[in-house]
């Protein structure tokens, strides 16, 4: 690429507007259709159109991880759940990074949280439900997080059956919802283990950048110890190549080699790099709503329908 990833976070920030107008149309270009040659190089799958349902749970937890930051783990996990909430899904968000990235990008400001997901964690007594938020979003719910997450990592070491915490904290609200998904974070200590000991499915972002992809074999070995020892219903969905810049000989070699290592595991749907996602943390709101004609939003929904074909 042209430029690292945290030097062209920070241009990307520097040319926002603090008060960003919603844009219905860009110059983008839109996703491959179907039956053409995306940029993964591959003819795009069929993926039908997701079927309505007649009612709600037992949740499909996915866990949304890469020990890399920087990756697009939260703008993927805001964005996908938006796109599941339009095809009906009732969709429950799970911010489990201290940062509270992702409650930040929904427009909530963690530091000024009572309870969080720290809480539900370690009071076993509090219920999940009290601490769930709603988002502005129809039928996509948000469960918090702050810094004092940081410390549920050293108070659960000495807990029995430690990594199985976020499962056990879940398992009031599965019938609630239809899609789990569990923002990781940028690590592979305790917390992410217990989302992948929770979850049945991991999607992983990937940035189209050499650094990245070599920290995915590290990932993946994490997680097939995971299913060995705590999950066996654990696998992975899909990995997700996001920040693809196809103007870029770097990214198109990354993703040639992405392709060719994990074959039809890499989702067809591709997340372009543009400012349009930097905006939308500044509002406070998915890029479904906020830009719904843009191309960054025709891709989640497109991955939403191959998740959900999956």
């Amino acid at each position: 690429m042209s430029t690292s990833g945290p030097q062209r976070a920070r241009r990307d920030v520097g040319e926002l507007d603090l008060a960003p107008k919603p844009h219905d149309l860009t110059d983008e270009a839109l996703p491959d259709s179907e039956g053409e040659v995306g940029p993964t190089g591959r003819v795009r799958r069929h993926v039908p159109e997701p079927p309505l349902i007649a009612g709600h749970g037992p949740a499909k937890i996915m866990a949304v991880c890469n020990q890399k930051g920087g990756v697009g783990k939260t703008t993927s996990t805001i964005n996908l759940g938006a796109a599941l909430a339009e095809y009906g899904r009732r969709v429950l968000l799970v911010d489990f990074d201290p940062q509270g990235a992702l409650s930040v990008g929904l427009g909530v400001q963690p530091h000024q949280l009572d309870n969080t997901i720290y809480n539900v964690l370690i009071e076993r007594k509090l219920p999940l439900q009290q601490v769930v938020l709603r988002t502005g979003i129809e039928d996509m719910d948000l469960l918090p997080s702050n810094i004092d997450l940081s410390a549920a990592e050293v108070q659960l070491v000495a807990e029995v059956g430690r990594e199985h915490a976020l499962a056990r904290s879940l398992g009031p609200v599965m019938a609630h919802y239809d899609y789990i998904l569990v923002d990781c974070q940028p690590s592979l200590g305790l917390l992410t283990v217990n989302a992948l000991a929770a979850a049945d499915g991991v999607i992983i972002p990937l940035e189209c950048e050499f650094f990245s992809l070599r920290g995915v074999a590290l990932l993946i070995d994490t997680i097939e110890k995971v299913r060995e020892r705590l999950n066996p219903k654990l696998d992975i969905s899909g990995i997700l190549a996001t920040m693809y810049d196809p103007r870029t000989l770097h990214s198109r070699e990354v993703m040639a080699r992405v392709v060719e290592a994990f074959g039809d595991v890499v989702f067809d749907t591709v997340i372009n790099r543009t400012v349009r996602f930097p905006e939308t943390t500044v509002a406070g709101e998915p890029i479904t709503t906020w830009a719904p004609r843009s191309a960054g939003a025709k891709a989640y929904r497109a991955l939403a329908r191959e998740v959900l074909a999956r």
